[in-house]
């Protein structure tokens, strides 16, 4: 169920696209689902609200013609329902729920032979959540909502046992439950769990599993109930990490999105941020204070203090600190881009160093060679960018300018302050004419001029 206005979030972004852990919150149950062995999955949404970017692969739409509870939102998937045997509904507000819970609470309906299944929790302040009531046997009877004033009567309040939201039904006497839903209650909605006395009355039971998870009572209404789903959901993804052998050395300051991959004996120190399909292997070393969006990190590599955003850091290479690795850097093994480095849509090649100060954009450099401090690729002319090419074994002195489209062969060198505009034979040297000149008297000159523009008016 996926159809809520999301009016309390106060956004201009639908509440179920919203995003916890960088995935898109309607996401978290339906990926739960699937891994517990969901088949068919479809999201009922509100008429206009386009969900797609937040909704995995293959799932199907039902459109909630009106906002009139969860009752008619289930209405409005009866053509599905009618296809199905087995129907699981979760809400997309309450995105923690997790494979297992709907696992176990799928093989407890199996198991009871109900025609309804419900999950339930006890709270010690139970606050407006539907209570479940139960006959003299301890089968349920209903829930009765307490959303509104007159909702719930005073003695129907005392019940801690509450509704959490999630249904399992066999889907025939689900489809003929829902054609007896009144709208008599103070909300003037359809709540779903009003099927149950229909069903009862058809002379079908309805079981109650209770699970002890408080995640599955964790609805986003706001976006203050957002950042205690998104905490909640960033403890269990690092918990899980750690217990696979994963080093966070500071939980409380390490953020980790929920499609990020760290293998075990790999280190994440203070202040590091692991987002979207960023992968990182064993035995590397990320952080402190480093931000990666969309990378691989190979085996033993380090990365220190930098930013890198879209690109391939293989084994035992040395990143940062203050390094900036922009989309389409690529680091061979054993390459280092070091401090106040910018690399952008470029290879370094096997062992190959940058180490510190220096701007590679659109450039190709081999195995081996090395990049002194200052180096400048200028690959843009004004109009396009144009590639450098750096062969194998080359050093580039420091300060110098490769202008765009240049190769240098290999075992090349270039001058300290060189500025490369024509190609440079294998191992060859390329110095730019810059003689020295100077000027004697410069300084006293320069300070008379000083003192009379002082003067001046």
């Amino acid at each position: 169920m996926a159809a809520g206005e999301g009016t309390r979030m106060r956004s201009s972004t639908p509440k179920m696209l919203h995003p916890v852990c960088g995935r898109p919150m309607v996401a978290w149950p339906i990926v739960a689902a699937r891994e517990a062995g969901a088949g068919r999955v479809a999201a009922i949404v509100s008429p206009g609200r386009d969900l797609s970017a937040g909704l995995p692969d293959d799932v199907e739409t039902v459109e909630q013609p009106t906002a009139d509870g969860t009752g008619g939102a289930i209405r409005a998937a009866l053509p599905l329902i009618e296809e199905s045997e087995t129907v699981l509904i979760l809400s997309g507000d309450v995105p923690l729920i997790s494979a297992a819970v709907i696992e176990d609470f799928l093989d407890a309906h199996a198991s009871s032979e109900a025609a309804a299944t419900m999950m339930t929790i006890e709270l010690d302040d139970p606050a407006a959540y539907g209570r479940v009531v139960r006959d003299s046997s301890g089968a349920v009877e209903r829930v009765v909502e307490a959303k509104a004033d007159g909702d719930a009567e005073a003695w129907q309040l005392e019940i801690r046992e509450i509704n959490a939201g999630t249904y399992a039904f066999d889907a025939a006497p689900l489809a003929a439950a829902l054609q007896s839903l009144s709208n008599d209650n103070a909300q003037g909605e359809y709540y779903l769990p009003d099927v149950f006395p229909a069903l009862r009355e058809a002379g079908h039971s309805v079981f109650a599993h209770k699970t002890e998870d408080l995640a599955v009572t964790m609805g986003v209404n706001n976006r203050v109930d957002l950042a205690a789903v998104e905490a909640e959901s960033r403890r269990r993804l690092l918990e899980a990490h750690m217990l696979a052998g994963v080093t966070f050395v500071d939980p409380a300051s390490t953020w980790v999105d929920a499609g990020v991959k760290i293998a075990a004996d790999a280190r994440i120190e203070p202040g590091t941020t692991l987002k979207g399909e960023t992968e990182i292997a064993e035995g590397a070393v990320v952080g402190p204070l480093s931000t990666l969006i969309d990378c691989s990190v190979g085996a033993g590599s380090k990365v220190l203090h930098s930013y890198l955003v879209e690109c391939d850091v293989r084994a035992g290479c040395s990143v940062g600190p203050f390094a900036y690795l922009r989309p389409g850097a690529l680091l061979e093994d054993g390459a280092k881009a070091g401090t106040f480095v910018e690399i952008k849509n470029s290879q370094l090649g096997e062992g190959t160093k940058v180490p510190h100060l220096s701007y590679v954009g659109d450039t190709d450099i081999g195995p081996g060679s090395n990049l002194g401090a200052g180096t400048i690729t200028a690959n843009y002319d004004g109009f396009r960018k144009n590639r450098t090419v750096i062969g194998r074994d080359v050093r580039i002195g420091v300060d110098t300018m490769l202008i765009a489209p240049v190769e240098v062969g290999d075992a090349a060198y270039t001058g300290a302050g060189a500025v490369i505009k024509d190609d440079v034979p294998d191992g060859a040297l390329a110095v730019s004419e810059n003689a020295q000149r100077n000027i004697d008297g410069y300084a006293a000159r320069k300070a008379a001029q000083m003192r009379e523009d002082d003067k001046t008016p």
